[in-house]
């Protein structure tokens, strides 16, 4: 597909990125060069209009090779922007032009760096954003080593006074100083310095004035930094533009991706391990007078209804039930598909009577609700619910318990190393306070009593809600513990 300036938008650029073949995004990178040739060509052709008014300050001489070869090259990229969208997927051919096109541009951009004159602003520019925009359009090994020439090539350009070598340079000095007659690039700063001094030594008590302000527009000092800053502001903000969109695109990516990652695909809940995460931080965020309920419930006879009806249907009424519970439940409910039928529902500072009533009122809305399959038929389905209460209390006494346990390991390790004393009670210190004083299976003990109490309202003929509180009060005659045996 052939590429233009109108696929640089936000959206565009996201299909760019993830979609578009390997020659469409080398023939986008043609695309940006050409924009850029393009305003080189401008400058020369500014420069050759008022060159009455600025062949004191550009040596004329130089000026037409470098325009004329700032007009081959546009016309080399403007080829490849037609050319390499159909050039074919053979990735020997696309990988020759890659080089060609890298290669080409490298030595373009330092050609005109060196003889438009050094600056550290316009260098700076090319050499981070031409490799910027080239690990995103090529291949990142082709942009790095991109990179790398043009560092090698502008540090030959610096070092070659110092070998004798004089290369072409535009610049002209409006003075002539004995110390400057032979003069270059890497002269440029002191350039400046001798000539702001000039200029400035021509105004009255040494203070430019609104007056005089013609006279430093003509001042060589003036059109060559504005020369630069020329060549360094469009191309700096295009490079910013393109990745502020780049980085909208990747925070899409993230959020895109974090959703796959914490959602359940079919019923838009969220998965077993993103839920058993939540648990994990509501178990650490829980204030010393709080309890927590966890309820764990399934769909009583759900394999008949994919066995009668098919799994399009029973997909169909795990999506209805989902919605269910999304709007009988708050937002502080932490609800997630647990496995199949099956679905966790965590309730922050809930007590065991609140979860109680709460569990019963689900149960009755997914009684009530009536699955409609078309205009064929419909049916109801029915779930069991085991739930299990951390009172605080107990809570306080596995944490103290915990916390003893810990210390005792610390004391073990102390005593066989004194070196060893500092480190691990730092990493008992951090444990502790990283889960709240609880063990790291607090979630799983959690889910697996309610998993207890779910098997039993099976037991006991379905469609009914047992708390595994009452169940473990009954059969041990006392307050049941997660941890009794520890």
């Amino acid at each position: 597909m052939a590429v233009s300036v109108s696929h640089l938008g936000y959206k565009k650029l996201s299909q760019m990125i993830f979609e578009w073949q390997a020659a469409d995004r080398t023939s986008l990178m043609a695309l940006f060069i050409v924009m850029e040739v393009s305003l080189h060509w401008l400058w020369c052709l500014f420069v050759w209009w008022r060159q009455d008014a600025l062949h004191a300050y550009v040596n004329m001489h130089y000026l037409y090779p470098l325009w004329l070869g700032i007009s081959v090259m546009g016309l080399f990229f403007l080829c490849m922007v037609k050319y390499l969208p159909h050039s074919g997927s053979r990735r020997d051919i696309l990988d020759r032009w890659q080089i060609a096109l890298v290669l080409t541009y490298t030595f373009y951009i330092a050609t005109v760096i060196v003889v438009i004159g050094y600056s550290s602003l316009f260098a700076g520019v090319s050499l981070v954003g031409g490799a910027m925009l080239g690990m995103m359009l090529i291949k990142r090994r082709y942009a790095w080593r991109m990179f790398w020439l043009q560092i090698i090539l502008m540090l030959l350009a610096i070092t070659s006074p110092y070998f004798g070598i004089t290369l072409p340079n535009l610049r002209q000095l409006t003075v002539i100083h004995p110390l400057l007659e032979i003069h270059n690039y890497l002269t440029y700063n002191e350039i400046m310095a001798v000539e702001n001094a000039v200029a400035a030594s021509a105004f009255e008590n040494n203070v430019l004035s609104w007056d005089s302000i013609t006279e430093i527009q003509r001042s060589s000092a003036f059109f060559w930094r504005s020369t630069h800053l020329y060549l360094a502001f469009p191309k700096a903000i295009f490079i910013v533009y393109i990745f502020r969109a780049l980085l909208l695109v990747l925070d899409d990516s993230r959020q895109e991706t974090l959703q796959y990652a914490n959602q359940d695909e079919l019923t838009k809940l969220k998965n077993r391990r993103y839920g058993l995460k939540k648990m994990k931080y509501a178990l650490s965020t829980v204030q010393d007078n709080q309890d927590l309920s966890v309820m764990l419930f399934d769909l009583d006879w759900f394999k008949r209804i994919n066995d009668n009806y098919g799994h399009d249907v029973g997909d169909q009424v795990l999506i209805e039930i989902s919605q269910t519970l999304l709007q009988s439940l708050s937002d502080e409910t932490i609800i997630s598909r647990y496995g199949g039928e099956e679905f966790l529902v965590v309730l922050p500072d809930t007590s065991h009577d609140s979860a109680m009533v709460i569990a019963e009122q689900l149960r009755l809305s997914i009684a009530e609700h009536i699955i409609n399959v078309g205009d064929v038929f419909d049916f109801s389905v029915t779930a069991s619910f085991g739930l299990y209460t951390l009172t605080h209390q107990e809570r306080a006494c596995i944490a103290k318990n915990y916390k003893s346990i810990l210390a005792k390991k610390a004391q073990s390790q102390s005593s066989a190393s004194p070196l060893i004393k500092p480190i691990a009670t730092q990493r008992a210190e951090s444990q502790m306070a990283f889960m709240q004083k609880l063990p790291s299976d607090i979630c799983q003990r959690l889910i697996s009593a309610a998993d207890k109490a779910l098997y039993e309202a099976k037991h006991r003929g379905r469609n009914q809600v047992v708390s595994a509180n009452h169940m473990f009060a009954e059969k041990n005659g006392s307050i049941h513990s997660l941890y009794k045996n520890r």
